[in-house]
């Protein structure tokens, strides 16, 4: 038995579960958890940096959490991940980590730099271990944040001896942009007046959304721009193919129309993106819309293709041309389905009736070999 979880076509505040079979598995994506760490309660000991550790995140730094036990690791790891949400994460991260763990030599040699990955950790040898780590978070025990976390500065990390070194963030990074004393603000009057932590949740999850939506919408925009014109898609020709994404020419549309028209935040926008765009997480998050775009021309193509006359077209065809575009037609269609094509409704019937108008056409010795079904 599976979990649904609900999908961006669903209606927020409904239980809807009418679904087709094809739409949900063209939205499935492997989840980390599903279960909803508590953000602010994560966050709260480290909470003057939250902007600079959504940076870290966003760019794919290679992160350590040193924390007391593992629940508090692992959801510390997770919450990490999460604030870049919708953003996906593509990096590694093990909410967890061992000196039992395989990798343990790889991270914890100074012979190469530390990989793109987030990793928790609660056992104090790691405190010398990973000490040349770039960026160490270290969190004390969550049950006794009852006061104000004064972890104001930024620590060095020459700082950090031991597992018992104080609270803080343990860093030479220096953020792109200027911290954002509102949200700071925000959350300090809701601990002072109590606030309930799903609302503390709430608050910070939609800051993080809305930071990750203002750097990410210019990206959006700009790649959609390398989409080819629908006028272009001919039914006799391959698909066109995307523009390439130059990174000289997005960085020119960000004077007009970058983050600065969503987010307050003022800083070095252009170089974060510089950074952002050698990163793992642009690489994953590119891939991605590339794949998307290309399935949508393919399926423009075969869409332009069941509009065309085919019996008017295959009159002047020779038989073995006639043979040649009935394979084509049919890998077409092996296509569509195995790669879920998003095309219209009934392209995929129109496409069969089209393959079998064209072989009726064709004298019944041929017509009992392309009616056998192809071997995969």
């Amino acid at each position: 038995c599976g979990v649904r979880i609900p999908t961006s076509y669903d209606k927020p505040g409904t239980s809807q579960l009418v679904q087709s079979a094809q739409s949900d598995s063209m939205v499935s994506i492997v989840l980390p958890t599903i279960h909803e760490v508590d953000l602010f309660r994560c966050f709260y000991p480290v909470f003057f940096h939250l902007q600079m550790l959504w940076e870290l995140v966003l760019l794919g730094e290679a992160l350590v959490v040193m924390a007391p036990s593992p629940a508090e690791s692992s959801d510390t790891v997770l919450a990490l991940v999460s604030c870049i949400a919708p953003l996906r994460y593509c990096s590694d991260f093990r909410p967890y980590f061992t000196i039992h763990d395989s990798e343990f030599k790889e991270y914890t040699t100074r012979t190469q730099a530390p990989p793109s990955v987030i990793l928790g950790v609660t056992n104090p040898f790691f405190a010398k271990t990973l000490q040349h780590w770039p960026h160490i978070i270290r969190i004390g025990d969550m049950k006794q944040a009852g006061e104000m976390a004064k972890q104001m500065k930024v620590k060095k990390l020459k700082n950090l001896k031991t597992l018992d070194s104080k609270p803080g963030v343990y860093t030479a990074y220096k953020p792109y942009l200027n911290k954002d004393e509102e949200i700071i603000k925000q959350l300090q009057k809701g601990v002072q007046q109590k606030r309930p932590s799903a609302a503390q949740n709430a608050i910070l999850r939609r800051y993080f959304l809305e930071l990750t939506q203002s750097f990410i919408i210019p990206l959006e925009r700009y790649v959609a721009s390398l989409m080819p014109l629908q006028k272009s898609i001919s039914p006799w020709k391959s698909p066109p193919q995307l523009r390439p994404f130059i990174q000289q020419d997005f960085m020119k549309t960000l004077e007009k129309a970058g983050p600065q028209l969503t987010s307050r935040l003022k800083g070095d926008w252009i170089g974060l993106y510089r950074h952002f765009l050698k990163s793992p997480n642009f690489d994953g998050w590119f891939r991605n819309r590339r794949k998307e775009m290309t399935q949508k021309l393919e399926a423009l193509h075969l869409e332009a293709l069941c509009e065309e006359d085919l019996q008017k077209r295959i009159q002047k065809h020779t038989e073995v041309e006639t043979v040649d575009l009935v394979l084509k037609l049919k890998d077409k269609l092996t296509q569509a389905e195995r790669e879920k094509l998003p095309v219209r409704p009934g392209t995929l019937e129109k496409l069969r009736a089209h393959i079998e108008g064209v072989i009726l056409t064709l004298p019944e010795d041929l017509q009992g070999i392309l009616h056998k079904p192809t071997t995969l």
